[in-house]
């Protein structure tokens, strides 16, 4: 698993780096450690999985003034757990997954961008089928049980929480059946999730916007967000400004391979600017913009 070493310092730059400079030094660094050129080298691998981590939110402008705010709990979803490049195995109520992200895999992938690795061959063995599995957001977030179709067979699969669009479970031996000799296929279930009406995902974590009005953002209040567990009552401290972002830890996504541990929900508030103003809200407003223009206060 990756350290929890700042993402800047892993990339050896500066937290005023470019993104260009970014980008090269992430590039110069995944050469050094790709495992095709360290082969059996563990701890090679380890700082690969390390750089790309570290690269996937640095170069991302988002996730990157998140990081800066809120550290790693605001790019929950950046770790071994969601890492694009990384397939690996999971064992979740005595059920055994593989989870493939799609894709020719890390290989392939590196492969054209760095002129290096080879295909990936298998022994004779059954088809590989493939279905798709339908989930809602929150199916997606708590987990659930579906059940699928192979060979006029039906399967039950237990999907974990925290699974994300994209992914796919794979079933050993559920496949197609096998030549002589062989074994038999697999059989991939591809997970799509429906997209929520308020609610996005990245990761491990959930965001949302909220939109205040301009004196509630000026003296402050309390609001109701809306989270996959419920409504949860969040302060806006007086002066907050319109695009600030809030944390409300717990209420993320599961964490994958964790003991139950989960991301933040993040909560942008959007500051509302009054289109239809009276005569008199014009005046209190001009009265603020400007107190010596008028011998009453805002308030008076």
């Amino acid at each position: 698993m990756a350290s929890k070493r700042d993402y800047y310092e892993i990339l050896g730059v500066s937290k005023n780096a470019s993104d260009d400079e970014i980008k090269k030094a992430y590039r110069k660094l995944a050469i050094k450690y790709h495992p095709d050129k360290n082969p059996g080298n563990k701890e090679a691998e380890e700082k690969f999985k390390e750089v790309s981590e570290a690269h996937e939110v640095l170069s991302d402008k988002q996730k990157r003034a998140r990081y800066d705010q809120f550290g790693r709990a605001g790019v929950g979803g950046a770790g071994a757990s969601s890492n694009p490049f990384q397939n690996g195995s999971f064992n979740f109520n005595s059920q055994n997954f593989n989870f493939d992200f799609g894709g020719g895999g890390l290989d392939d992938i590196l492969g054209s961008i760095f002129g290096f690795g080879g295909p990936n061959r298998r022994p004779a063995r059954g088809a590989d089928y493939r279905t798709t599995v339908t989930l809602t957001f929150d199916e997606a977030v708590f987990g659930t049980e579906k059940t699928v179709s192979a060979d006029g067979k039906e399967l039950k699969v237990k999907i974990p929480a925290g699974i994300d669009d994209g992914m796919s479970i794979r079933l050993n031996g559920k496949g197609g059946p096998a030549p002589k000799g062989g074994s038999r296929g697999d059989l991939y279930v591809v997970i799509r999730v429906k997209p929520h009406k308020r609610l996005t995902r990245e990761g491990s974590i959930i965001l949302s916007e909220i939109v205040v009005s301009m004196a509630d953002a000026a003296l402050g209040t309390t609001i109701d967000v809306e989270t996959v567990d419920g409504n949860v009552r969040m302060k806006v401290p007086a002066g907050t400004q319109s695009g600030t972002p809030f944390k409300l830890s717990g209420h993320g996504v599961p964490l994958m391979r964790s003991d139950g541990d989960r991301g933040p929900h993040i909560v942008t508030v959007i500051v509302e600017t009054p289109k239809n103003l009276s005569k008199r809200q014009k005046e209190l407003l001009e009265e603020f913009r400007d107190p010596k223009s008028k011998k009453r206060g805002i308030f008076g």
